[in-house]
């Protein structure tokens, strides 16, 4: 199983994203992290790595509900954007909401919907599924 070279949290609580950082490193799951606290940097960041051909992330885990801007707003931004490679998207999310769910399918570089917590079981699936 390959390990990502390089992975992005985008999530505004603090106390999630270093549990997650916790579980990544027991995993094995990636060389590299980025994180950033919202959507709005996240996409002013990430945009400039692009434009400078710098290397982008391979996966993305974004959470939903954030201030400033969240991460539905952050996808219809993103999608205008035309990164050299693919980055796949994992929405992670304490929203059970059917039409949170629902949404994800108009997005094609979503991979899937994880509801919160994530597990190390659940990062191991995305590592497999990264392997394929």
């Amino acid at each position: 199983m390959n390990k990502i070279d390089l992975a992005c949290i985008i999530d505004d609580d603090p106390i999630f994203v270093f549990g997650l950082k916790k579980i990544m490193e027991v995993s094995n799951f990636c060389e590299s992290i980025l994180i950033f606290k919202n959507g709005e940097d996240a996409l002013s960041n990430l945009s400039a790595i692009i434009n400078k051909d710098e290397k982008i992330p391979d996966v993305i885990l974004l959470d939903l509900n954030m201030p400033i801007m969240d991460g539905w707003q952050f996808l219809d931004e993103f999608v205008k954007i035309e990164p050299s490679q693919r980055i796949t998207i994992y929405i992670v999310s304490s929203s059970i909401d059917p039409q949170d769910i629902n949404k994800v399918q108009k997005y094609k570089n979503i991979r899937n919907y994880i509801i919160k917590p994530v597990t190390l079981e659940r990062l191991t699936e995305i590592l497999k599924e990264y392997s394929n």
